[in-house]
This record gives C-alpha cells, sequence and structure tokens, in this order.
C-alpha cells in the first residue's frame, strides 16, 4: 500500500492556517469551484461529469426523473402511449425558448434524441426498438417502436437526453459541437468561457419553470442567481482558502483530507447532495495489449485491493465509502454474487504467477493520471504501485483532465497518442442498473472507453430490457454481475460519498446525481 500522504498536493495540508475574514459577497452571483476543467463543453459527445453539469445547466430535457428515480414530464406538457405500448405521443408545453429567442419545435427534440441514442446506453436500446420518430406538428412529435419499451420515461428523464436546436442536434454523434445555444435557465457566455481558468453562466430570464417543487432532474428549476461563475482551482488548498475567505460560495469537491478542517470553518457548511455516490474505476483498454489477454485481466482481480483505493480517497473518512461491486449499493439492482472475488482475501503471490503464466511481454501500461484532479490522481497513484507490484511495466503519466478526457478516445496503440489504463469515478445513478451502466457495456467501439466485446453481456442486457418485474430484473443482474467478474470489463474500486463545501448562507440545494444551481439562494 502507498502511503496516501505522497497523492496530496504539497499545499493543501497547510489550508487550515490559510482562513481570513469572509469576503462581501455579491448577492446576485454566485462563485463555484467545479471538480475540473470544463474542457469540452458537449455532454453527448463525452462521459465527463462535469460536462454533464453543464448540460444540465444550459440545456432541458423532455422528461425529468424525481427522487424517487421515476419520470415526470420535463419540457413536456404530457404524453401519451398507445395500448399496446408500441406509440408514444409527446406534446411539449408552453412557453418553451431556444436561448436566441427561436421556439422550441418538435423537429428540434427528433434529432437530438437520435444523436444521444447514439452514446448513451439506454439511447442505444431505444434506437435499436425505434421503427420511426416523426413531426406530428410543431408542439407534437410520434415515437413508434418495434417492442414496448416501458422504461421510456426514466431513459429521457435520467441519462443526459439533452434537447438542442435541430441545426445543432444534427451533429454526428462524435464530432463535438460547437454552439452551446439551449432553453434550460441558464445561458452559457461562451466569450467569457476560458478553458483552464474560468466560465460563466446568465440567468435565462425567460425560462418558465414548471409550478412544482424541484426533485432530482424534475419539477420547478427556479434560478435565484443573475450569474454564476466557475472558477477552475486545481490546488486544493487555494480552493480551501477562497472558500473559508468568502473568495466562492461554493466548492464542489473539497479534498477529504480537509473535510475535518472545513467542519470547523466558520462560515463553512458541508452537505453531501448525491444519494447514491459514486463507483470508483479503474478502466483498461480491451483493444491494445497487454489488457487485451483475459488472462491478465484475472491477474489482477486476485490482489487488487478496494481498500487501499478507499484509504488513498478517504482516508480517516472512511464512514464515507465502502466496497462495491459492478451495480451501486443502494440500487435495487446491486448484488452479493462473488463478491469474494474483489473483496475477499488478497493474494499478490498468485497475481505475479498470474502474470508470469499469462503471457505477459512486458509491454509498457501507458496509465493516465490527472493532475488537476486530487481523487482520481490518489487512485491512478495506487493502480500504478498495485500494476508494478504485480510485475506490470506501467508508465504513470500526468496529465490535466481535459487532455485525459480527449486522449482516452483514441484507439491509437499507446505508443502513437493511445492509452491502456485511467483511474475515474461514475456518478451512483449511472452504474445503478444496466439500461444505464455504460462501463458494463460489452458492444465494442460502439460502448465506453476501452471498449470491450462481450456479446453474453450484451444478451443479458436486453433480457434485463424484456424484463417486466423487479425480481426477474434482479436476477438477471446477479447473472450480469457473475459474467462481469469473469471477463472484467473494468475493475470497480469502491463506493464514496463525496460531500461539497458552500458558505453557509446558501440553502435551497436540490439532491441530485450532479451539483444543480436551481434552487440555490443567498439568505
Amino acid at each position: 500500500m502507498i502511503d496516501r500522504r505522497s497523492v496530496l498536493t504539497g499545499g493543501a495540508a497547510a489550508a487550515a492556517s490559510l482562513a481570513s475574514p469572509a469576503l462581501a459577497a455579491d448577492p446576485k452571483v454566485l462563485r463555484y469551484v467545479p471538480q475540473a476543467n470544463l474542457a469540452n463543453p458537449d455532454p453527448i459527445w463525452t462521459t465527463a461529469t462535469i460536462a454533464t453539469l453543464h448540460g444540465y445547466m444550459v440545456w432541458d430535457t423532455l422528461f425529468g426523473i424525481d427522487e424517487s428515480l421515476v419520470g415526470r414530464p420535463q419540457m413536456l406538457a404530457g404524453s401519451e402511449t398507445s395500448t399496446d405500448g408500441l406509440t408514444w405521443k409527446m406534446t411539449l408545453r408552453d412557453g418553451l425558448l431556444w436561448h436566441d429567442n427561436q421556439p422550441v419545435l418538435s423537429k428540434d427534440c427528433i434529432p437530438s434524441i437520435q444523436r444521444w441514442g447514439k452514446r448513451d446506453g439506454f439511447g442505444q436500446r431505444l434506437m435499436s426498438l425505434t421503427a420511426e420518430m416523426k413531426v406530428i406538428d410543431d408542439k407534437t412529435f410520434q415515437i413508434r417502436l418495434t417492442r414496448p419499451f416501458p422504461q421510456m420515461a426514466y431513459a429521457l428523464g435520467a441519462n443526459g437526453c439533452f434537447i438542442m436546436p435541430e441545426r445543432i442536434a444534427k451533429t454526428d454523434a462524435f464530432t463535438q459541437i460547437s454552439e452551446y445555444i439551449g432553453s434550460g435557465p441558464f445561458k452559457f457566455l461562451k466569450d467569457e468561457w476560458i478553458s483552464g481558468a474560468s466560465a460563466a453562466y446568465a440567468k435565462n430570464d425567460k425560462y418558465v419553470p414548471r409550478q412544482e417543487s424541484p426533485s432530482y432532474w424534475s419539477g420547478g428549476k427556479v434560478v435565484n442567481f443573475d450569474r454564476v461563475e466557475w472558477k477552475i482551482m486545481p490546488d486544493p488548498a487555494t480552493a480551501a482558502e477562497a472558500l473559508q475567505s468568502g473568495e466562492v460560495d461554493w466548492w464542489e469537491n473539497p479534498l477529504i483530507d480537509l473535510l475535518p478542517m472545513l467542519k470547523t470553518a466558520p462560515g463553512v457548511k458541508l452537505e453531501v447532495l448525491d444519494p447514491l455516490g459514486a463507483l470508483g474505476v479503474v478502466g483498461v483498454n480491451h483493444t491494445q495489449p497487454p489488457f487485451d489477454n483475459p488472462k491478465l485481466l484475472q491477474a489482477i482481480l486476485v490482489a487488487i485491493n478496494q481498500h487501499d483505493y478507499m484509504d488513498a480517497v478517504l482516508g480517516d473518512q472512511q464512514s464515507l465509502g465502502q466496497t462495491a461491486g459492478f451495480f451501486i449499493d443502494g440500487s435495487p439492482m446491486a448484488s452479493d454474487v462473488d463478491m469474494n472475488k474483489i473483496n475477499g482475501k488478497r493474494n499478490l503471490p498468485l497475481a505475479k504467477k498470474m502474470v508470469a503464466e499469462s503471457g505477459y511481454k512486458g509491454e509498457p501500461i501507458v496509465l493516465m493520471s490527472p493532475s488537476d484532479q486530487a481523487q482520481l490522481s490518489a487512485m491512478a497513484q495506487v493502480t500504478d504501485a498495485f500494476y508494478k507490484s504485480i510485475g506490470l511495466n506501467s508508465k504513470y503519466t500526468s496529465m490535466d483532465w481535459g487532455t485525459l478526457v480527449s486522449r482516452r478516445a483514441s484507439h491509437a496503440p499507446s505508443d502513437k497518442g493511445g492509452w491502456n489504463s485511467f483511474c475515474t469515478t461514475w456518478g451512483g445513478l449511472q452504474v445503478s442498473n444496466p439500461g444505464g451502466n455504460f462501463p458494463l457495456r460489452g458492444n465494442g467501439n460502439g460502448g465506453w472507453f476501452g471498449w470491450p466485446t462481450d456479446p453474453k453481456m450484451e444478451a443479458l442486457r436486453d433480457k434485463w430490457f424484456d424484463t417486466p418485474d423487479l425480481a426477474g430484473q434482479q436476477t438477471v443482474c446477479r447473472d450480469m454481475q457473475r459474467l462481469a467478474f469473469q471477463n472484467l470489463p473494468f475493475f470497480p474500486t469502491g463506493q464514496w460519498f463525496t460531500p461539497t463545501g458552500h458558505r453557509d448562507d446558501l440553502t435551497g440545494f436540490v439532491k441530485a446525481g450532479v451539483m444543480l444551481f436551481w434552487g440555490v439562494k443567498r439568505v
């Protein structure tokens, strides 16, 4: 096990001595420190959480799930389903305008669903069952299916199916958009965006909230600030000082080691806002040596230690974490099947023996690590030490998160700009069921970064979609977890709940899978 203190930035431990008297805050401006740089503001092109957070500010969705994870109409006035479940008729609600003051129309919705459907797990399933999508009139469109899809409202409401103007939505799903016009509660101020430094959003004065209380991603999105400013602060000590002094109002992802100090800091409050937390992940590239070798993946499994990762990420705040399988704990789909394979006794000598027997030829393993995300950097350092301990030629490669996100999309060999491994986290909601669990997919190049091909996993996923009752779905998920421990699309490294930190004059936070900026107000 590595010394977790070695993964912390040098100034972080001294942050407790930096506190200054709170600055007078502009009550109309909310100043926020996000978890990472906004390098790619297209939430369809990338799965980066920071882009999803940006997406919910700028765009809106047809449905939105509530705190019970049930899909509710959001941009829609309502929907009708035929008795055979094959035809869905959807009607937009009144008052929807794009940020350029043009009306939101049915013709915008169809290409938006189609673009999202090429990248998202639920979306891919929906597209495979869709016979036709057509405009009925400016406010009404229809989706005709070949088989029933009872998860329609959840799919369109839980997984970032952001509705964009037709001209933007027609962009190829594997090409980044360059225009960020939405109909959501905030306007993205593109001219003020400086990647690596800042981003800014203005209240959309023409946005008409639903007349309902906010719940997760559904309900009334009431904005109480004229402007939201994102300030990129990769150094945790700098962010901690800014929060304590009142230079910023909200720090999304405080360094775990600073939590005891922040708990006692005047004017600061800590809250857990994500009900399902996050799943730690070690991703591997199944299309390139050496991780195209199933025997090598099994060698890793017998010795990888989730407690090492939780120690590096959580330190003495272990109450915020627990071991985890391929579906997040707290979800009805979570299972204990074969969990002894990852949380049972670890066997380092056996792992080294299995590496030697696997045919591994000593190929360099490019392990990407984000220099500007402390948790992920800590995970990467654990992974680097672990790989080396079992005889793998790990090459720890540091870069900022934006660069990592771009590089992980490359299919090139690792010595030509590609990669072999990286660490990340997935929001608990996304890995709570087979429909949204993108890293569990076995659909090759159509799937998540690492691109494993596993027809049996895809068949089980199809079976889950076709199973109408919860007990049957849970049985399928047990089979999926059993298969995942055999073929190892990724390595889960634990589940943890990271508190967010904010000034204590802020209230009204909406609990959801990402930080939300409606409902928040200054008292």
